[in-house]
């Protein structure tokens, strides 16, 4: 079976921070680093090119498939900040109502800017996140 295609790197995630742009999308990711970091207690990585992840995760689909991923983490692309919070978000709509303005994807939440969002329940979210994730498969540091 094929490897995952973002894998971790040994880039240096303050040297990728410091070249996003436009500025607003840098300082908010460094908003970002720390919130993470902060909630999680591991230190970032980055995955592949331009995902910051925190912790890692081993699993094993009934299908036999298994690997290893990013246990959260986010993206600053170019249209908006990507935020990771594994597996997805079916049990946070309670939490979710609550956020600000936000889109959702299947494992994925996109704001435009932190501005946009409520930081108290971002972080709630991110540790809920962590810790259901952890129920199912366990969380790594690394």
């Amino acid at each position: 079976m094929a490897e995952n295609k973002t894998q971790p790197t040994t880039a240096d995630v303050a040297g990728f921070l410091g070249g996003v742009l436009p500025e607003q999308r840098r300082t908010d990711a460094f908003v970002l680093k720390g919130l993470f970091s902060d909630i999680t207690g591991y230190t970032p990585r980055m995955w592949g090119g331009s995902i910051i992840g925190y912790g890692r995760y081993d699993y094993t689909y009934a299908s036999g498939r298994s690997g290893s991923f990013l246990a959260t983490g986010f993206s600053p692309r170019k249209a908006n900040l990507s935020i990771y919070i594994m597996p997805g978000y079916a049990d946070f709509s309670d939490i979710l109502k609550d956020l600000g303005k936000h889109k959702q994807g299947k494992s994925c939440l996109n704001i435009n800017k932190l501005a946009d969002v409520d930081l108290d329940v971002l972080s709630l979210l991110i540790r809920r996140g962590l810790d259901d994730l952890a129920q199912k498969w366990q969380v790594h540091p690394v």
